[in-house]
């Protein structure tokens, strides 16, 4: 992975995003840390379509709580005072 200076990458813009198009990811330092990774937009959608399909739904969420047999313990709460 190819890694240029933000300003760098700023004055050079064109030769990033041929080089993420190309398939090699670009990596953008700001004040020598990583900042971001120019990536081309097929492989951020594959990305999204991985990271959705690993994620569990809501209903699946719900149905592989550990209830069964048991009761589910209710927090005490004492409420705040409200005035009128």
């Amino acid at each position: 992975m190819t890694e240029w200076p933000l300003y760098d990458a700023k004055n050079r813009f064109s030769a990033v995003v041929d080089a993420a198009v190309a398939g090699e990811p670009q990596r953008v330092t700001r004040r020598g840390k990583p900042a971001v990774v120019v990536i081309a937009v097929g492989e951020y959608e594959r990305l999204r379509r991985l990271e959705k399909a690993k994620a569990p739904s809501f209903a699946e969420l719900l149905l592989s709580m550990p209830i069964q047999g048991e009761e589910l313990e209710r927090l005490k709460v004492i409420p705040r005072p409200v005035e009128f």
